[in-house]
């Protein structure tokens, strides 16, 4: 067999168009099978549409689901329905997924029935980053003015303690150290509070992905991270990431922190996974311009830990939200404003034993004015990354 009859026969006008549509979009006959499937129904039910278009819509979903009953409604009354907010699920895609549903009668094909599924999750992680970027702004505002004002009275406690700590008996000098240690960390959470303020232009530029995460691994096994089993799915024909590139560094290093931290119990058995994908078909605005941005460049940092709870998610990247008893609460929220200040999305998913933090992030376009040179990874100093992996 030669090597042309291996390529994918080519698409006709119709298939074209059914694939450049972001939406998963399938076809079904009057009995039940599936007879056309597009690529956004491959990667939805994470089959090939040349396994799809051999399966029976019932084979697919579960029994009950509102998918079969909207396809009689529609059979049955010949018109379009609507529905939205279903929870959708299939076995291999596991638990529900919540879509927006559009099925119709194919007019010119009697009995069969044109399903396009569009998933809640889009236009919900839009809406929370904008909920994000308002919280954001709020400790932003916060922090400019209480900065200043914190400071100066603790410098004067601090001095009048020490003074104190001369003449003090050493019972009393316990007291004063104790004054002296409350103090310096106040600072320390007003200084890393004092990073939301800074609402400079990111400089950005082509970064490789790859050598970052290689980067933050490394980081990670030399220390937090000595004993956890790391799993790599990267796709090497993705493009360069437009962003800063340490930046990015301070982000995934939060994050593989973050997960280290989840599976600590578990020990031998706990494994943090990072993922690259193209995902095409999200569009944002990009903060503070008129302009929107694709975000097809996908990573994931996900771990087997045993997830985040339920009522903290809508939260999750909230300033001061954190599941730890020492946790400040800052560091999701810091990554979340990284993200945002490069026009990006952040999500978490988590259930036990599988915690999702996903990012989308705009790539790089030549054609565009380069913001400035990145940086080789290699050459970050460790510990200055490391001393900004502030957690929740």
């Amino acid at each position: 067999m030669n090597a042309a009859e291996h390529r994918r026969p080519v698409p006709t006008d119709s298939e074209a168009i059914l694939n450049a549509l972001p939406n998963p979009v399938i076809l079904i006959a009057p009995d039940g099978k599936i007879v056309d499937a597009n690529m956004a129904a491959e990667s939805f039910f994470e089959i090939s549409a040349q396994f799809l278009r051999r399966q029976s819509l019932k084979e697919l979903v579960p029994f009950g689901s509102p998918l079969l009953a909207l396809i009689d409604q529609v059979r049955e009354a010949g018109s379009p329905v609507n529905e939205y907010k279903v929870d959708l699920g299939t076995p291999r895609i596991g638990g529900d997924r919540q879509v927006d549903l559009h099925v119709a009668p194919l007019t010119e094909r009697p009995g069969h029935i044109v399903v396009m599924l569009q998933e809640r999750t889009i236009a919900d992680k839009m809406d929370r980053q904008l909920t994000h970027r308002s919280a954001a702004r709020s400790v932003i505002a916060l922090a400019a003015m209480l900065a200043h004002e914190i400071k100066n009275p603790l410098s004067g406690i601090r001095g009048a303690a020490q003074l104190l700590e001369q003449s003090a008996s050493s019972e009393d000098r316990m007291l004063t150290r104790l004054i002296c240690d409350e103090a310096d960390r106040i600072v320390t959470l007003v200084d890393r509070m004092e990073v939301f303020g800074d609402d400079r232009p990111v400089t950005r530029g082509p970064v490789n992905i790859h050598s970052v995460l290689d980067h933050v691994k490394r980081l990670a096994q030399s220390g937090f991270a000595r004993n956890i089993r790391f799993i790599e799915d990267y796709d090497p024909s993705l493009p360069p990431v437009l962003a800063n590139q340490d930046q990015l560094i301070q982000v995934f290093l939060n994050l593989v922190k973050n997960a280290a931290e989840a599976i600590v119990d578990l020990g031998s058995d706990g494994e943090i996974q990072l993922t690259t994908a193209f995902r095409p078909g999200v569009r944002l605005s990009v903060p503070g311009k008129k302009s929107r941005v694709s975000l097809p460049l996908e990573f994931c940092v996900k771990d087997n830990g045993p997830g985040v709870p339920e009522d903290l998610l809508p939260n999750l990247f909230d300033p001061f939200v954190t599941t730890k008893p020492t946790g400040s609460g800052l560091g999701l929220a810091l990554v979340a404003k990284i993200v945002g200040d490069h026009g990006g999305i952040i999500e978490c998913e988590s259930q036990p034993r599988k915690t999702t933090f996903r990012v989308l992030l705009p790539m790089f376009n030549p054609a565009k004015k380069l913001d400035d040179k990145t940086l080789d990874p290699s050459n970050v100093d460790a510990s200055a990354a490391s001393t900004n992996t502030s957690q929740t």
